[in-house]
């Protein structure tokens, strides 16, 4: 098996409801985004994917975040713009991107701060899937 992982970084603001108070204010983060693609047989090239084709993918997902109050985002009208659905989101629309059945989203982790941060993997496709 390999794994691939990329790195990007968005800031963005929030406002989390029925958490802890202070981070029910408006507050913003400086996220960092890490990526990891995963799949068994690499290209005639001798690459799983190309690096510049994954980082474009990702690009255009970080731009609909990047310098946004996400809470007014339409993904998340009805959840909390949390790291634990930012990386759901993420994982989510990457997933729509890549076309090929060989490679699969692995995980995608979103850090807000740099000890703190939350992962989402997509579930076995054998384990039922629990959906936000």
């Amino acid at each position: 098996m390999f794994e691939l992982k990329i790195i990007t970084h968005f800031a963005a603001a929030h406002q989390l409801k029925m958490v802890a108070k202070k981070c029910e204010n408006m507050h913003g983060h400086n996220w960092k985004i890490e990526v990891c693609v995963a799949g068994e047989t690499l290209n005639n090239a001798g690459v799983l994917i190309d690096f510049g084709k994954l980082k474009g993918y990702l690009s255009e997902i970080i731009e609909k975040l990047d310098h946004k109050f996400l809470n007014e985002l339409d993904f998340f009208r009805n959840d909390n713009p949390s790291s634990e659905n930012i990386a759901y989101y993420i994982a989510h629309e990457l997933k729509k991107k890549i076309i090929s059945h060989d490679i699969k989203v692995a995980r995608v982790t979103a850090w807000e701060s740099e000890d703190a941060c939350a992962t989402y993997r997509f579930p076995d496709e054998n384990s039922k899937h629990l959906k936000l």
